[in-house]
């Protein structure tokens, strides 16, 4: 296949043929009618997420390679299903195509969502493919979780304590450096590529949900009322999830600034960029979680026990229904964050 790479277009192809080719992508037993027929689920909840990814909006061949870009298809997808305490079954990729694009760049963005989907679960069960003047990618998965088990936003109170799984403000670095390479002061190569890898191939945290669910196995059998998590996942960055649960659950919260989960190494190489691309700069992927506080702690040990070190507790939820980074050792001026200075497409 990367023979013909870029020669063959998909306009020389044809579209039956291009589906040919994309079908090698799909389990043989499920794709090739009108509709994939994936089985009932007995005792779990149906969990349903669409996400549109556009050329020259959330991706370009000038920072993200095609199999970069069917990863963080996938994974901000998967990442929207973890945010709901789900597992993935299976997703269906639309795909709108210029017939000038090279049939080898589409092999290439399947084989990303592909392997995202080996690591994480799920596979593709079908699709669409159209015509079109702008490369655009529209994928819906379709997760499974236990009624009572469901994360929601709404459901943060006072006195619940914040947790991140992983550090935030990476991704925005490595656009930056894909976008302004010779910008920037010369930079570690380890470091510049943990942090381009960060904004390419993002990792839903469906572990962190795993894990979650293991620490809390025993209550959930002695008492399945009692399950009671909020959260979301923190693509519009950490500042707009945090006020996005807030603002559901009528409630606020206190931010410590000393707390916020930056990468040390960003912190020392952009010290006047490194809290504004952690609170707005997004794409990060991670979950935030509003947890009781006896088990958050049993929680964290484990789960930065298994290799991930930006995991933390970055605050609070209080009853005044605003949201504030305050330091309390007052270096820093409290700042109060709003969702106005984050990713707004419109």
């Amino acid at each position: 296949m990367e023979s013909d790479w870029p020669m063959l277009s998909v306009g020389n192809l044809g579209e039956q043929g291009l589906l040919a080719r994309l079908q090698q992508f799909c389990p043989s037993d499920v794709v090739g009618d009108d509709a994939a027929v994936l089985s009932s689920l007995q005792t779990a909840d149906l969990v349903v997420t669409t996400d549109l990814l556009v050329d020259q909006v959330h991706f370009s061949d000038r920072t993200t390679p095609p199999h970069a870009v069917g990863w963080r298809a996938v994974a901000a997808n998967l990442s929207d299903l973890a945010a709901m305490g789900a597992t993935p079954i299976a997703l269906t990729v639309g795909l709108g195509l210029p017939g000038e694009t090279a049939v080898a760049w589409v092999e290439h963005l399947y084989q990303g969502m592909v392997d995202c989907l080996a690591q994480f679960g799920g596979q593709i069960v079908g699709g669409d493919l159209v015509r079109s003047p702008q490369r655009t990618l529209a994928i819906t998965a379709f997760g499974q979780v236990q009624p009572d088990r469901v994360i929601r936003r709404s459901q943060a109170q006072v006195g619940d304590l914040i947790v991140v799984t992983g550090y935030h403000g990476n991704s925005r670095a490595g656009l930056e450096l894909l976008l302004q390479p010779n910008h920037f002061a010369p930079i570690p190569s380890l470091e510049g590529d943990r942090w381009i890898e960060a904004h390419q191939y993002p990792r839903p945290r469906l572990d962190a949900i795993h894990q979650l669910g293991q620490r809390l196995a025993g209550d959930f059998t002695q008492n399945p009322k009692s399950f009671r998590i909020a959260g979301m996942d923190s693509s519009d960055g950490l500042a707009d999830a945090v006020l996005q649960i807030c603002r559901a659950s009528g409630v606020g919260a206190e931010l410590d600034y000393r707390k916020l989960p930056i990468d040390p190494s960003l912190a020392r190489h952009f010290p006047d960029r490194a809290v504004e691309w952690c609170l707005y700069g997004g794409e990060d992927f991670e979950l935030v979680l509003c947890l009781p506080p006896q088990i958050v702690h049993p929680f964290l040990d484990q789960f930065i026990a298994a290799d991930n070190p930006g995991a933390t507790i970055i605050g609070k939820i209080i009853a005044p229904p605003e949201v504030n980074l305050v330091d309390p050792q007052q270096l820093q001026a409290p700042q109060r964050l709003t969702l106005e200075k984050g990713f707004q497409h419109f």
